[in-house]
């Protein structure tokens, strides 16, 4: 809303994304009875990661519909999530890689040339949000520590590269009192407290669950964007999706199942 609009310049947006999304998080983290010298150390490769995936999903989504723009970045960073397990050592049964390459097959589909193909600059951007939020779960998941401190301390490390890159686009700087409300909520709730009860929840589900509640995210999004910015769906976004989250299921499933 803020971005495809025009209410607010993708840097600013990112910015203050990642400040209130940080100060959520502090307020959180020390209501927990946390000490702030636990949260404030960030992992600086992950606080990058951070970053460069708010960036680029801020810029992505310029010229990106809603649905669209999610069902590319969940496809992306369980896409990188898996190709990082299948790096590290991990082989796979042959119903993951069937699964994988549909949905690699969906995301190719997706941006392909056609009258209804989403911009070219827009999907690569998002693609690259997507491998950067995956690059940053691989990284969260060996750590082995706490979420929410961690979560904490990495946006705290990405505000002085994102205050940075604004102070370099600062010819660019457009900013009204709608963008700036939308950005602050994209960051305090939407990502700072969202991420919170995303955790809370992890904790009563199983894997399998876990995974088959995320395959949700790409299709509520592309609704909301229907429902509250009057976005076309189109055939090609529903085939993609189809292919895309059938895909990520088929090699989740099959992963999770031996985890259980």
């Amino acid at each position: 809303m803020a971005l495809g609009n025009s209410s607010i310049d993708p840097a600013s947006f990112t910015t203050l994304r990642l400040l209130s999304g940080a100060g959520a998080l502090i307020l959180i983290s020390s209501f927990s009875g946390y000490k702030r010298k636990t949260f404030l150390a960030p992992d600086w490769p992950s606080a990058a990661m951070l970053f460069f995936y708010a960036a680029t999903f801020s810029f992505a989504y310029v010229s990106l519909r809603t649905g669209t723009g999610a069902l590319i970045l969940f496809g992306a960073v369980q896409t990188t999530m898996m190709l990082g397990v299948i790096l590290a050592g991990e082989r796979p049964s042959k119903l993951v890689w069937i699964g994988l390459l549909v949905a690699l097959g969906g995301l190719v589909y997706m941006v392909s040339p056609g009258l209804t193909a989403p911009p070219l600059i827009g999907s690569l951007l998002m693609a690259i949000a997507g491998g950067a939020w995956g690059i940053y779960s691989l990284r969260g998941r060996r750590t082995g520590r706490n979420p929410l401190l961690d979560t904490t301390g990495n946006f705290v490390g990405a505000l002085p590269i994102a205050a940075l890159v604004s102070a370099i686009g600062i010819g660019d700087l457009h900013l009204t009192s709608n963008g700036l409300i939308l950005a602050v909520i994209s960051g305090g709730v939407a990502s700072g407290v969202g991420y919170v009860i995303w955790y809370k929840a992890l904790q009563g589900l199983s894997a399998t669950r876990a995974a088959t509640v995320q395959l949700s995210v790409p299709v509520l999004a592309a609704y909301a964007g229907t429902i509250v910015l009057s976005e076309e769906v189109t055939f090609r976004l529903v085939l993609s999706a189809i292919l895309i989250l059938g895909g990520i299921a088929v090699s989740l499933n099959q992963k999770t199942a031996t985890v259980e």
